[in-house]
């Protein structure tokens, strides 16, 4: 399917959601993309798997960077995309499809913005970090994320949101005997030791926290439990897998400590982890990006990609339409007036 970046915005966001890209199946995706971008002179065009990279090179003093991931989670039965009054519902309206058709039209429109652009339109976000097409990007042509300022066009409501959340997931892993269910007595149901982590988990008190003028707030939660070969059999093994969500005053290694403490005594295995991000919002490109869009920040809850360019020194925010709340759910959608908002916003500041 044709994507026209220079027609209206609505009908270019539906026409991106209705081409499915589930992680790891980008590549129709990426292609049309490309295939939008190509044509257009002031933009220099690089592909990486399947990430596109438009540049201009015009040889302004600064270097702003504007990214969006192409990929949803799995669809549910929310495809193809539909309009209902003023909001347009589909899989990956809100994440974060809406924030790709606005920097695509963007991306366009601006043959001579006043700093140079960097857009990357890339693979593989919603899976585990170690895929994720913007850290192949940074391995492969680390050049191509260099800026002075960094944009991601994850939904915010079209609010600027500072920062993010770090995540870390781990396995805690019982171990019992297995044994006729008849005889019970014979085992140990490790099933029935999560217990102990189960209360721990509900009754933990997540923290609040402020970071550079804006609250974070943590959670602790267990996101899978699996046990049992059987239904006869007293299942020997057990595993909780938990996820920890921590504000940016936590590095990696302070939250790993942090839930080694909370569950003491218990074998834990670090299975993923990702770095939170300051907000960062005092520095002068932030301020200037706060400038040309106004309102009031907020703490961004949840990982993005503004820790990996935090990572490489590179100052980001997160700002995007649709409400991150309806991110992943199955009426997810976006609404048309957010995507003029952030549409203007970005001609507004790059023009």
């Amino acid at each position: 399917m044709a994507l026209d970046p220079t027609g209206d915005l609505v009908d270019l966001l539906a026409a991106i959601v209705d081409i499915e890209s589930v992680s790891g199946n980008e590549r129709a995706l990426a292609d049309a993309v490309e295939d939008a971008l190509g044509g257009h002179p002031h933009l220099e065009l690089t592909r990486d798997g399947d990430a596109v990279v438009a540049r201009t090179n015009l040889g302004r003093g600064s270097r702003v960077v504007v990214a969006g991931h192409l990929d949803t989670v799995p669809v549910a039965d929310n495809l193809p995309s539909w309009r209902e009054g003023d909001l347009l519902f589909g899989r990956g309206t809100c994440d974060m499809k809406g924030g790709v058709a606005v920097a695509l039209a963007a991306a366009v429109r601006l043959p001579e913005p006043r700093h140079d652009v960097t857009w990357i339109f890339y693979d593989h976000e919603e899976v585990e970090a170690a895929k994720n097409g913007l850290g192949r990007l940074a391995r492969n042509r680390p050049d191509l994320l260099a800026g002075d300022f960094a944009l991601l066009m994850e939904p915010t409501g079209a609010r600027i949101e500072g920062g993010c959340q770090g995540t870390l997931r781990c396995a805690l892993t019982l171990t019992g005997t297995a044994a006729h269910s008849a005889r019970g007595w014979l085992g140990h149901n490790a099933i029935h030791d999560a217990a102990p982590i189960l209360a721990t988990l509900a009754s933990y008190t997540p923290r609040r926290v402020e970071v550079d003028g804006l609250e974070f707030r943590e959670g602790l939660n267990a996101v899978s439990i699996s046990g049992g070969i059987a239904g006869n059999v007293i299942p020997d093994r057990c595993v909780v897998t938990v996820n920890f969500r921590f504000a940016p005053d936590r590095s990696v290694a302070e939250a790993e400590a942090h839930v080694r403490e909370v569950f003491a005594g218990h074998a834990l295995t670090v299975t993923d982890a990702a770095p939170a991000a300051r907000p960062g919002l005092d520095l002068p490109a932030a301020r200037d990006f706060l400038a040309a869009v106004g309102g009031e920040p907020r703490a961004k809850f949840g990982w993005t990609d503004v820790a990996r360019f935090a990572e490489l020194g590179v100052p980001a925010v997160n700002f995007g339409p649709a409400d991150p709340g309806k991110a992943h759910a199955d009426d997810e959608h976006c609404p048309v007036a957010d995507l003029h908002t952030c549409h203007d916003a970005l001609l507004r500041w790059l023009s």
